[in-house]
């Protein structure tokens, strides 16, 4: 009986330890610059992807080092990679609770060590949002930052042409963008930049999706007018969850109005009557909680409350928050390995990487938490 063959290792790790034998033994020399990719797709008949992952587990174990717009390089013995310096370009940092918690992801990401985050100061009482931004991209630019990460602004009409040109501005400086949470631009414009964030359509029907198994039958989507794109997905989101459950289309309602208008929210709720509001967000079922405690409706007695983002004071409210703990900390995680990549291989295709959240159930729902639970624990096996 012939032995059997041995057990062939992936062909990422034969291209990986190829270079390391040329790299360490052969006649490769510090300093000297690696074959392109496309030169090394074709001289190991490997996809572009697998060869990209090879280098990358060359540069995790430090013998080389990847230069944006230059190309690998062997790594010289002592001599450290340079370090990047990245902008952080949040203006709602400081004043919405996920992008805190995402920018301590960026912090803690072990890729984050070696490289330097530039902070903008937070706006004065008297500058707009979309001004800081613009200030604040200038001022990266003439420091010639490695990158930034941003967050575009919204709720305010103008928002898109603020954000395009802060994103053309960027780009015409040759610097790298990641964007946070949203794109710049409604869908289904997409742009060239690399988006790292929560799923927000799958989001939006997850919550959605529990509002009609606690027995709501009029769900209605609650959101501000001129919102970012995450706003869309989670409506998306909640349009599809209905579409799923069999609903007629045309009782399906959407609300993109300011819920703190609390003689506009009473108009509302007697033209539609709805049982269930799924909220765009934690801050808006806040606004709006208190805003139904004022017209004498009952959560969740008479209209059931779901949000969006598990924000710290989502179980404080008057009446505890059902919602979807986004992960933030492993989004800024994310974010920054998104850059280092995108730093080191410019000519990436764009790529959006969407994380799924975590549904906290409260009584703002309705349903005790255990039989809450339960359904969602056959959902999640079915």
């Amino acid at each position: 009986m012939s032995a059997p063959d041995a057990v062939q290792s992936p062909k990422h790790r034969q291209v990986y330890e190829a270079l390391v034998q040329q790299i360490t033994g052969g006649p490769m020399r510090a300093g000297e610059r690696l074959p392109s990719e496309a030169d090394l797709v074709r001289r190991f008949g490997a996809s572009r992807i697998t060869i990209g992952r090879a280098l990358r587990d060359l540069q995790t174990a430090g013998l080389v080092e990847r230069r944006a717009g230059s190309g690998t390089f062997v790594r010289v013995p002592g001599v450290v990679a340079r370090a990047h310096a990245f902008g952080v370009l949040m203006p709602e940092a400081g004043q919405v609770e996920v992008f805190d918690a995402i920018c301590h992801g960026l912090l803690e990401a072990p890729e984050a060590r070696q490289h330097v985050l530039v902070w903008g100061s937070r706006p004065s009482t008297s500058t707009s949002k979309a001004d800081h931004a613009w200030r604040l991209c200038e001022q990266y630019i003439e420091r010639q930052l490695d990158g930034v990460f941003f967050a575009p602004i919204e709720l305010t009409a103008i928002k898109d042409s603020v954000n395009r040109r802060i994103a053309d501005a960027l780009a015409a400086a040759r610097i790298p963008v990641v964007l946070i949470d949203r794109a710049i631009e409604p869908f289904p414009r997409r742009g060239r930049h690399d988006l790292v964030g929560l799923d927000n359509r799958r989001a939006g029907a997850q919550v959605t999706g529990h509002l009609l198994a606690a027995g709501c039958t009029r769900p209605i989507f609650l959101g501000l007018p001129n919102a970012a794109s995450s706003v869309d997905g989670r409506e998306a989101g909640f349009r599809e969850a209905l579409h799923a459950a069999g609903m007629d289309p045309s009782a399906v309602r959407i609300w993109r109005e300011d819920h703190a208008d609390r003689l506009r929210m009473a108009a509302l709720l007697e033209r539609d009557a709805p049982d269930g509001i799924v909220c765009a967000s934690d801050r808006t079922a806040a606004v709006l909680m208190h805003a139904l405690r004022a017209l004498g409706r009952r959560v969740p007695d008479e209209i059931r409350l779901v949000g969006i983002d598990d924000v710290d004071y989502a179980e404080l409210l008057p009446v505890p928050l059902t919602t979807l703990r986004q992960p933030c900390h492993e989004i800024g995680v994310s974010a920054m390995r998104a850059m280092v990549d995108r730093v080191s291989q410019p000519d990436l295709p764009p790529r959006e990487i969407l994380l799924h959240g975590t549904l906290i159930l409260r009584e703002s729902c309705g349903s005790s938490i255990t039989e809450a639970q339960r359904h969602e624990d056959a959902r999640s096996l079915a």
